[in-house]
């Protein structure tokens, strides 16, 4: 789906094939490289595709547009997922995933904004996503520009102080054009986000910080849909958030089971068993 054509409206079934195709760009370039930060990619897909298929005003043939929405990739090892939503934006070229991670790619593992078009910034180490953000959100409000920020973070990132410091001065302005998307797979490198740095209650403490809030399934895309509509029409002046709760790995069941898939390796012959799971679950029409 061209990102240049969107509508008000949206057509779940298309939005599913999205998802999908995401998930296959996705299995597609970790087969490249042997490895990756799969897990992410297959459980964020549908966040994904309704931010890419529906959500953000962009012009796929001019990254750099004045009153694009930015979409800032704060945890930057999620960079294959958001590789495989550019692809479906029409941003990057499929053919491209073919250089996956590889020397004088314009895809390289982790999130840089001088290699990859659609790529706002360097993100990687974490807790820096928010406030970039906000001074993103507040310079385009100098400028009277329309444009929404969307900072893409993980549970992982709700450790950092520096989350928190962006999430206070983000009520403290009154950004209403800023929307935080929070995806909670409760796993990190060290094992269980909650049990490295418990979180919860979470949804309290944003809306302690002056935040509109909303959790949903992420996993549910009429869910995702609803959220992300409810927080750029929101008539407050205030920025929002999205708490997705997301499986790891959602749909490859083997990739789901594992104890630990913050970041995978498999088997040669694992990557094609992977595909061939997820090409039974292919939406009608979606490599039509």
């Amino acid at each position: 789906m061209n990102a240049s054509t969107l509508t008000t409206t949206a057509d779940l079934g298309e939005l599913a094939r999205c998802a999908w195709r995401i998930r296959r760009y996705a299995l597609r370039m970790g087969e490249v490289q042997g490895q990756g930060y799969i897990g992410q990619a297959l459980g964020y897909a549908d966040v994904l595709a309704v931010a890419y298929g529906h959500a953000l005003n962009l012009r796929p043939e001019d990254p750099k547009w004045e009153e694009r929405d930015r979409f800032l990739l704060s945890h930057g090892h999620y960079a294959i997922a958001h590789y495989a939503a550019l692809i479906e934006a029409g941003v990057v070229p499929e053919n491209e995933l073919e250089t996956y991670g590889s020397d004088d790619s314009r895809l390289p593992m982790s999130g840089m904004a001088t290699y990859t078009p659609g790529m706002e910034m360097s993100g990687g180490s974490l807790g820096h996503g928010l406030p970039i953000a906000v001074g993103i959100a507040l310079a385009l409000k100098h400028k009277d520009n329309p444009a929404f920020v969307y900072n893409s973070m993980s549970d992982g990132e709700l450790d950092e102080g520096s989350t928190w410091e962006g999430a206070m001065s983000a009520a403290h302005h009154g950004l209403d054009n800023l929307i935080c998307l929070v995806d909670i797979n409760n796993q990190q490198a060290d094992g269980p986000s909650s049990k490295v740095l418990g979180f919860e209650p979470l949804a309290d403490k944003w809306v302690a910080f002056g935040w509109h809030v909303q959790r949903v399934k992420g996993n549910d895309l009429s869910a995702v849909l609803t959220a992300f509509d409810a927080a750029r029409h929101l008539k407050m002046r205030q920025p929002r958030v999205i708490l997705f709760d997301t499986l790891m790995g959602k749909g490859v069941p083997f990739l789901e089971q594992r104890e630990k898939n913050h970041f995978i390796r498999v088997d040669p012959p694992e990557w094609q068993q992977a595909l061939a799971i997820l090409d039974q679950s292919q939406p009608e029409g979606a490599l039509a």
